[in-house]
C-alpha cells in the first residue's frame, strides 16, 4: 500500500513497543520464507497493521535471528501465523497489481522502473495467486474499476475513495470469525479511503505539476498544488470523519494483546499523519520523529 498507517510511540508501553518491532520483523522474515529476499524490499507499514488486525489476541511466540540487514545482531521477531502469513501474500499481491497499474498508464520510458519491478515480483506473484486465488481475482477486478476511474479523470474524490476502500473491505474475508469479519469489513473500508484520499493530497504538488490525475485537484481546482485554508478544513473533515467511523468498528471487537497498538493507529497515529500530510510536513516530520526516537522502521526489520 502506501506506508502513512503510524503507531504514536510515545503512547506505547516498552512491551507494546518490543511488540509492534516484532511483528514488523516478523512480516519481514515471513514475505522471505514465503517469497524469498526480494520480496522483503515491499514491507511497509500498512500491512503490518493488517496483520495485527488478523492476529489472535494472545501474546505471540517470538524468535531472535540475524537478518541481510542486521548480520550481526539478532532480532526479535514473531514467529509464523496465519495473519502474518496473510498480510504477506497480501503484500505480494497488492504490489503486483499496483505495478501493473503504474506500467498500464506510462508510456515505455516511464513505465520502464514498473517493468523491471513486476519482473522481479512475478515468481512471488504467482506464488500469491496460489494461495489467494479468489482474493487475487477481486483485487483486480478493483484496481481495473479504479484505474478506469482515474482515467476518466472522475472530478468526485469519495468515488475513487470508494473504489480503493472496497478493496480494503475485501481483505476482512481473511478473518475466519463471521462477528470479527463484520467488524473488519467496516474498519477496513474506511481504512481505504482514508489512505487513498491522504495519498492524493500528499501527491498534489507533484501531480499539479505532472498532470497526473489526483481527484482533489480536480475537486478544488488547485493550480499550484496548495488548497484554500478552506478546503484544507473540507478535506479534514472527511478525512477524521473516516477515522472516527474506524475507532467505533474497533471498539466493538477484542484484540488483545494487540488493542494498545491498535489504538495509538486509530486514535493519535492517523491524526498526526492527517495533520501533517495537510501541512506538508509529512515526510520531513516523520523521518525526523523516527530517527530520533529510534523506533521500528525499514532498517529495522
Amino acid at each position: 500500500m502506501f506506508g502513512y498507517v503510524h503507531i504514536s510511540p510515545d503512547k506505547l508501553t516498552e512491551e507494546e513497543s518490543a511488540r509492534y518491532r516484532a511483528c514488523y520483523c516478523g512480516l519481514c522474515h515471513t514475505l522471505g520464507r514465503r517469497y524469498g529476499l526480494a520480496a522483503r524490499m515491499i514491507l511497509n507499514y500498512d500491512l503490518v497493521f493488517l496483520a495485527m488486525l488478523l492476529s489472535e489476541g494472545n501474546v505471540p511466540r517470538c524468535d531472535e535471528k540475524r537478518c541481510p540487514v542486521h548480520p550481526i545482531r539478532r532480532r526479535c521477531f514473531c514467529r509464523e501465523t496465519a495473519a502474518l502469513d496473510a498480510a504477506a501474500d497480501v503484500s505480494v499481491l497488492l504490489t503486483w497489481w499496483q505495478l501493473r497499474d503504474g506500467v498500464e498508464d506510462h508510456g515505455f520510458f516511464r513505465g520502464l522502473k514498473y517493468r523491471l519491478s513486476a519482473l522481479l515480483l512475478r515468481p512471488a506473484y504467482r506464488k500469491a495467486r496460489q494461495f489467494r486465488p479468489d482474493l487475487d481475482k477481486r483485487m483486480q477486478e478493483r484496481l481495473q474499476y479504479l484505474s478506469a476511474l482515474e482515467r476518466g479523470k472522475c472530478p468526485v474524490p469519495d468515488r475513487a475513495a470508494d473504489a480503493f476502500a472496497l478493496l480494503l473491505r475485501d481483505l476482512a474475508a481473511l478473518e475466519s470469525s463471521a462477528d470479527r469479519r463484520r467488524v473488519l469489513e467496516e474498519l477496513l473500508y474506511h481504512l481505504g479511503r482514508w489512505i487513498y484520499l491522504v495519498d492524493a493530497l500528499d501527491d498534489l504538488k507533484k501531480d499539479s505539476r505532472s498532470g497526473n490525475y489526483n481527484p482533489l485537484l480536480l475537486r478544488y481546482g488547485s493550480a499550484d498544488g496548495q488548497l484554500s485554508e478552506q478546503d484544507k478544513q473540507r478535506v479534514a473533515q472527511t478525512l477524521d470523519a473516516s477515522v472516527r467511523a474506524m475507532a467505533a468498528a474497533f471498539e466493538l471487537a477484542d484484540f488483545g494483546c494487540w488493542r494498545g497498538i491498535i489504538e495509538s493507529v486509530l486514535y493519535e497515529g492517523l491524526y498526526a499523519v492527517g495533520s501533517a500530510v495537510l501541512n506538508g510536513t509529512y515526510r520531513k516530520k516523520t523521518k525526523k520523529t523516527e530517527n530520533a526516537k529510534g523506533k521500528a522502521g525499514p532498517d529495522d526489520a
